[in-house]
């Protein structure tokens, strides 16, 4: 299969939106088919051996060459790397200690993202294993520019992002996924409160006992959950889909300035969940006045 398989019949109906979300996903033809395409094709795939990344590149990638590889940074969790090609180029992560179920998630959430037509993002291409263990994942290769780009043009993009996707099964998300590489539950719940305060709260919590058993933290924490819904008083909430890990590393710009983000978390929830990185996301006022006046307009004015 020439995709990402991403959602067993355990976790979603196979007429469910997010089943058909990478089915028959192929990067865009550049070129007209060549005479001697399918003749070659067994050659090709002969001299691959085990390398499922070159594999796909050079059958339903639409490339015959790759031209070159060289390492980009990739964050501390996964290796990455540029793969150019007569066909152009793509982005590639890898890991060699995680299975394919986190880049699963990756590619459903970036895909997600991608289908609202609002803010850019990296279109996934092709979830697998690694023959000597891990997974990868290939996606649409995005040339930055020098800069993150207009606070301005972010904030409006991300609120565009928000307003197009809701979710009619309640707060969550079709799988579970993972948080750089800590997992994160995603299990459908009808009630905002309820999720953020037993998969996001609540289980971070719990990881946190377990590895550092820090009992103060945790107890502080309980307390929190157990007076968190005076908080939420009066609060309009509705499941809007989230990238879920919105810092600085992950947003960049394109070479035409346009904002990229990249790397999520996805999972549908509060809007202002989406900032609880923002210590360390660098808004600024032109991010947040663009972004709330595209929210109020379609919550109050349309």
């Amino acid at each position: 299969m020439a995709n990402v398989a991403l959602l067993s019949a355990a976790s979603t109906s196979t007429s469910s939106p997010a089943c058909r979300l990478l089915l028959g996903r192929r990067p865009p033809s550049r070129r007209s088919a060549c005479g001697g395409r399918a003749a070659s094709k067994l050659s090709i795939m002969a001299a691959l051996g085990e390398d499922p990344i070159r594999e796909w590149i050079l059958t339903e990638g639409k490339a015959t060459q790759i031209t070159g590889v060289s390492s980009i940074g990739g964050g501390c969790v996964n290796s990455a790397q540029r793969y150019k090609t007569d066909a152009g180029s793509f982005f590639v992560k890898t890991n060699r200690r995680i299975g394919p179920s986190m880049f699963e998630g990756e590619a459903l959430g970036l895909k997600t993202m991608h289908d609202t037509n609002s803010i850019r993002v990296p279109l996934p291409y092709k979830v697998g294993s690694l023959p000597t263990g891990g997974s990868f994942i290939i996606m649409e290769f995005i040339e930055f520019g020098r800069s993150r780009g207009d606070q301005s043009v972010l904030g409006r993009k991300l609120a565009e992002m928000h307003n197009a996707a809701k979710s009619d099964k309640g707060y969550g998300f079709y799988v579970d996924n993972t948080i750089g590489s800590t997992p994160q539950i995603n299990t459908w719940t009808a009630d905002w409160i309820e999720f953020y305060s037993k998969h996001r709260l609540g289980y971070q919590l719990e990881l946190a006992s377990q590895q550092f058993g820090d009992s103060a933290i945790y107890e502080k924490g309980q307390r929190l959950i157990k007076n968190i819904h005076p908080l939420f008083d009066g609060a309009v909430i509705e499941p809007c889909l989230l990238h879920g890990d919105l810092w600085s590393g992950n947003i960049s710009s394109d070479t035409n300035g346009e904002p990229v983000i990249l790397d999520p978390a996805c999972y549908y929830g509060h809007n202002e969940a989406e900032f609880g990185m923002s210590w360390c996301a660098g808004f600024g006022g032109e991010f947040y006045s663009s972004y709330f006046q595209v929210v109020f307009c379609s919550k109050y004015l349309l």
